[in-house]
């Protein structure tokens, strides 16, 4: 009932939206079921609602491909980025389809699941749609939460609710936690058949055309040494911009990535106010030596920018965001400054500070000041980055658990 009186607010935020992203309001039809041909092969369904889900659940996408190959994927999303994130990671792959899932009614749910009719269901991290997966279960559509992380704020969040949490936790078929501690609060809000099977992140690998790309991108900057701020939110980029105007010098090179790609005009009108000249990545150009902020105004590059990089700063992490996974960065070798506020990802932020990894700093002053001190240190980035691959390398194989997993989900269908 809530669902169908908010979906005229849901519409008009998707307008608001696409003011400054236009994609929005590509595909309509499919949030409400439209879907234009019927598949040809049998698929597998894997929900991911945005970049980081999506990339997230690459290897275990191709991984499905491998252990059923008479089977397609189909991949879902609800957020423009994450559907264009698909399209480049598996642009080759024509057995990998990418299409908006609906709101969640359920009668759209139903619409969806007749339409695809999948084999069974795979639910990225923690997008629970209490409709959607009733309508599975209904359906006989097994649905399992892979790669699941639940923060003890996010479990608060759900335990206010105690009723639909259980509702929608025990509709699903199997879970799949990153850690001990999210299954323990999974468990606790009502989900069974719940297991750890690890963060199938850290079975990303660097692709060679994006460290080939990496290499490119350092020949731009030429011997300068680079500080990246990646995957940044609004006002952290304000706070870095001001630590890097007054502590750097001229010589040192700031590589910018927000997080959203709406934001790069907002961004770059930041650092011009700041009085320090700036050059997009889109541009093409060789950085020149007066550049000051390299604005890295692209998707899907994140290995490439990270592999050009010789210390990066984490975004998300410098005001209350959650964080984001710096697992890529450990995995390409270049040495992390987290902020205090890494909850989403609390136990890789620990861990790879235990691990020798990666440094927290208190604030985004005191982040760019160890990360300037670190671009003078070559031999402590050299640590770092020897403890990050080998963090990276250390916590494999939560595909192979996670495909273990769905098999056996897959084997108990009514």
């Amino acid at each position: 009932m809530l669902w169908a009186l908010a979906l005229p607010l849901v519409v008009a935020r998707l307008a608001w939206r696409a003011r400054k992203q236009p994609a929005y309001l590509h595909h309509l039809g499919e949030r409400f079921g439209r879907y234009a041909a019927p598949p040809a092969a049998p698929l597998i369904w894997v929900h991911a609602v945005s970049v980081g889900e999506t990339r997230a659940a690459e290897p275990l996408v191709r991984a499905l491909l491998a252990r059923w190959p008479q089977h397609d994927v189909l991949l879902t999303h609800m957020t423009p980025t994450g559907r264009a994130t698909a399209q480049q990671l598996f642009d080759a792959e024509p057995r990998v389809r990418s299409v908006y899932l609906p709101y969640d009614l359920a009668w759209l749910a139903a619409r969806f699941l007749r339409h695809f009719r999948p084999r069974f269901g795979v639910i990225m991290e923690t997008e629970l749609w209490p409709n959607l997966l009733a309508t599975a279960a209904r359906s006989g559509v097994p649905v399992v939460l892979a790669n699941a992380r639940l923060s003890a704020r996010s479990a608060g969040r759900y335990a206010r609710f105690p009723l639909l949490s259980r509702m929608t936790l025990g509709a699903l078929a199997a879970t799949g936690a990153q850690t001990a501690a999210d299954a323990e609060r999974l468990q606790a809000l009502g989900a069974t058949g719940v297991s750890v099977t690890g963060n199938i992140k850290f079975d990303m690998e660097a692709p060679a055309a994006a460290l080939a790309l990496g290499a490119a991108f350092r020949a731009r900057c030429g011997e300068r040494p680079v500080v990246m701020a990646a995957s940044t939110r609004e006002g952290e980029e304000a706070a870095l911009l001001d630590a890097f105007a007054r502590m750097a010098s001229p010589e040192a090179l700031l590589l910018l990535v927000p997080r959203h790609p709406q934001r790069f005009d907002e961004v770059a009108a930041l650092a011009s106010e700041r009085g320090l000249a700036l050059q997009r990545r889109s541009d093409g150009q060789v950085v020149a030596r007066t550049t000051r902020v390299w604005l890295g105004d692209s998707m899907g590059e994140m290995f490439a920018y990270y592999a050009a990089a010789d210390v990066a700063l984490i975004g998300g992490s410098w005001l209350p965001f959650g964080g984001q996974n710096p697992i890529e960065a450990c995995a390409v070798g270049t040495p992390v400054v987290l902020g205090p506020h890494t909850f989403n990802f609390e136990w890789v932020a620990d861990a790879a500070v235990t691990a020798g990894a990666a440094l927290r700093e208190p604030d985004a002053a005191a982040g760019m000041a160890r990360a300037l001190e670190l671009l003078a240190d070559r031999p402590r980035r050299t640590a770092l980055a020897e403890a990050g691959r080998g963090f990276a390398a250390a916590h494999r194989g939560a595909t192979a658990r996670t495909l273990d997993l769905l098999q056996q989900a897959d084997a108990a269908r009514p």
